[in-house]
């Protein structure tokens, strides 16, 4: 069994060989380990520095991509690698190495296709009260979407089997992470995660301007999500939020019409009340459009899953870096 570990990084020339030096250089039930760094087009050494630390597999965009773009690659190199466990880890040596024994043993058992390492938020100096709630908070909020019990739902340090890497399809520009577990939940794949260490903090985060955008940032994912896989729920909550005031102030005026000497005076009732119950009912057509649509992206799904299983059906020689624009 070969375990590959992908490694995103953008201008780690600094922490990137103590992240290295931490890695285990064996697991039990692990006959092989590789070590992957995608670099997102770097302007320091991040590179070169990879290869002089041993790293035999660099792949390298020319120009910034951002997270999600880079982790989704790092998935199809390792699965060309012929990685049969994948492990997701931060260039900046967050989390402790030798977490990585207990990630993947979920996995190499056929317990779990996803394993999430779960941090101490509490625990950790670096947060601040309001992002330790603002955490939690949106965990929380995973948690009731995807129906899963993963305490950290912003971990990166993660564990991914052959099958789950063929199967998820990352499409937010922002985060990998939210997405993930969401869309492997809806493609049921057995989702669990672990308690893990994290090492003392080496730098601000590169992944957001701050709190306020981080929280805006991860809102829009989530409901992009939830509005991809559940459409018809969604747009038949919202078909209700105007057809029920609509049909109630088009039934007012009825009653006046039918119960008094006609109407006057609440002929605003039947075209406010008439404007939202078209407005519901547009919106609730929209809902199934989009449940037809959600169909068809299943199947292409399946398709793209079938592309994959083609395509990396044999394992990678070339110990070369590859490049992408």
């Amino acid at each position: 069994m070969k375990l590959v570990i992908q490694i995103p990084c953008l201008n780690e020339e600094q922490a990137l060989p103590q992240t290295l030096r931490d890695l285990p250089k064996s697991i039990p039930g692990i006959d092989e380990i590789a070590v992957l760094v995608i670099d997102d087009g770097s302007t320091d050494r991040t590179s070169e520095v990879a290869r002089e630390n041993g790293v035999t597999r660099v792949f390298r965009f020319t120009q910034r991509h951002g997270l999600a773009r880079v982790f989704a690659q790092g998935l199809q190199e390792s699965l060309a690698m012929g990685a049969d466990v994948i492990v997701n880890t931060d260039a900046d040596n967050q989390y402790n190495g030798a977490d990585i024994e207990k990630l993947v043993q979920p996995v190499v058992e056929g317990r779990a296709d996803m394993v999430v390492g779960c941090r101490d938020i509490e625990g950790i100096d670096s947060f601040s009260p309001a992002k330790k709630r603002l955490q939690r908070l949106g965990s929380s909020v995973v948690r009731r979407i995807s129906q899963t019990r993963v305490p950290d739902a912003t971990s990166g340090f993660r564990a991914y089997s052959r099958e789950a890497a063929l199967r998820l399809t990352v499409v937010s520009d922002f985060t990998y992470t939210l997405e993930t577990i969401i869309q492997a939940t809806k493609k049921n794949l057995a989702v669990t995660h672990v308690s893990i260490r994290t090492n003392p903090k080496t730098r601000e985060s590169r992944l957001f301007r701050g709190t306020v955008d981080y929280v805006r940032q991860s809102i829009a994912t989530m409901a992009r999500i939830y509005v991809m896989y559940q459409p018809l729920k969604v747009f038949t909550w919202l078909s209700v939020v105007f057809l029920v005031p609509g049909v109630a102030l088009i039934a007012r005026f009825l009653w006046f019409f039918f119960t008094r000497e006609g109407a006057t005076g609440h002929v605003q009732s039947v075209v406010i009340g008439g404007a939202l119950a078209v407005i519901g009912f547009l919106l609730a057509v929209l809902g199934v459009l989009s449940d037809l649509i959600a169909t068809n992206r299943k199947l292409l799904d399946e398709v793209l899953t079938s592309l994959r299983l083609l395509r990396h059906g044999r394992v990678a020689t070339s110990d070369e870096d590859a490049r992408r624009e």
